[in-house]
Parts: C-alpha cells; structure tokens; sequence
C-alpha cells in the first residue's frame, strides 16, 4: 500500500490530488490546518477507490509544533510514508512592486518557502524509510523565471514580487533538495492557472487538469524533469 500526506489538502488542487490518489488505492493523509475540515473531506473521499485509507492530521505548516505533531502522529499509525506534497499556499496581495513593501512578504513566504521547509523536515526520517519515496513541490510558472519573460505566456502580463519570488525561491529548493536527496525522487510542478478559490475561480482549466501535473509527481512511474507541468518540462 502507497501511502501520501498532502498539505493544504481541504479544498481546490489539494483535495482533488487527494481524490485522485485515493482512487488509486492509496492510503492518503489530508493535512489540514482546520482538522474539522480535513475529518470532512477525509469521510467524503473515503470511498474514492478500492482498499483507499483516507485520514485527517492537524497540520499548519507555518507552526513548528504542529507539524512536528502531525509527523508523530503519521509515524504512530504505521502506514509510512512514501509521497509527500507540499502543496500548501497562499497568494498574497498581487500588487504593484511600487506599491509592494516588505511586510507584503512576511505571510507568503512563511507558507510557500518556509511551509516546504518545515514539513519536509520533518517528515524526510520517516519518508526515507520508503523503498521508492517522493517529494512534490507544488511551484508554479510564475516562479520561473524564462516562463515570466517570454511575451507568449499569459504569466509574463503578471507583474508582482511576492508570489512569484515565492515560488522561484521554491523552485532553488526543490532543486538543492534534489541534490542533498539521490535517493528521493524530488520535483517541482506547475498546475497551470486552475479554476479554484485561491484565484476567485478566474483560472483558465478545470481542478482537475490543474491536478494532473500533481498527480504525475507524485505517481508516475517516469516524470519529465525536475520541473514540469502537465504538458512536459519547464524552464527555470
């Protein structure tokens, strides 16, 4: 039995990445910062698919007791831990950088830099125990920055500093971790402009084709890069 923690998995991409891997039979832990929330979605998705083992933790990936609790917790219910996806993220004010000041900085980079961090500490002793193990950052093209400069990509018309820095410096994460981690397979996926309400629902595919990049890190047997999206590799 493959077993995965999502964070950030009450709602939009986490919750259908939850859904997906569940179908597949997997044991999926749905980390939630609300643990109501994540005890909710967990009973709705438990019937997703054949032998699927779908369970709630507490977990708030800017708190270090919390995710440090939520770690322990996997560990005592002995279903190991072979994906983990960070997904967990927030978007902040998308404003101006004249406008932009560094207390802009302070929330998002708290869940979308330091979030990662925390979590995959935490959890690496016991995602290292797997005998194939993934790590899954949830990045964005906004973080890339060719995919920000090229003028036939709807994210170079998006001008801001906190996000996209966010997921940039994300990016420079996954890729260190590559490095520190040959025995994990590491990579960073961009959902693409999805339909959920981190954006009031203005992205332009479905929770579902958002999800697709996300389920492939996590699931498939061969990935195309280290970077990637739902339609093949992507720059830095």
């Amino acid at each position: 039995m493959t077993t995965a923690l999502i964070t950030g998995a009450t709602r939009g991409l986490g919750r259908e990445t939850a859904r997906r891997l569940a179908g597949l039979g997997w044991t999926v832990w749905i980390g939630a910062r609300d643990i109501e929330a994540g005890r909710r979605v967990a009973a709705e998705l438990a019937g997703a698919g054949d032998g699927a083992d779908v369970r709630a933790v507490g977990l708030d990936v800017t708190d270090d007791a919390s995710v440090g609790d939520a770690a322990e917790t996997v560990a005592a219910a002995g279903t190991g831990l072979d994906v983990l996806v960070n997904n967990a993220g927030i978007g902040g004010r998308f404003i101006g950088p004249r406008e932009t000041t560094p207390a802009d900085f302070i929330a998002v980079y708290g869940v979308n830099v330091l979030g990662p961090v925390r979590v995959t500490s935490a959890f690496l002793p016991l995602l290292e125990q797997s005998v194939s193990p993934r790590l899954v950052m949830v990045s964005s093209g906004m973080g890339s920055l060719t995919v920000t400069n090229d003028p036939s990509r709807a994210e170079s018309t998006m001008v801001g500093l906190p996000y996209p820095s966010s997921k940039a410096a994300l990016n420079m994460i996954t890729s260190m971790y590559a490095k520190e981690l040959p025995a994990v397979r590491v990579c960073a996926v961009d959902p693409g402009w999805t339909a959920t309400d981190f954006n009031g629902n203005a992205g332009r595919q479905t929770v579902e084709e958002g999800a697709e990049a996300i389920v492939a890190g996590a699931s498939a047997d061969t990935v195309p890069g280290l970077f990637f999206d739902r339609r093949g590799r992507l720059p830095w």
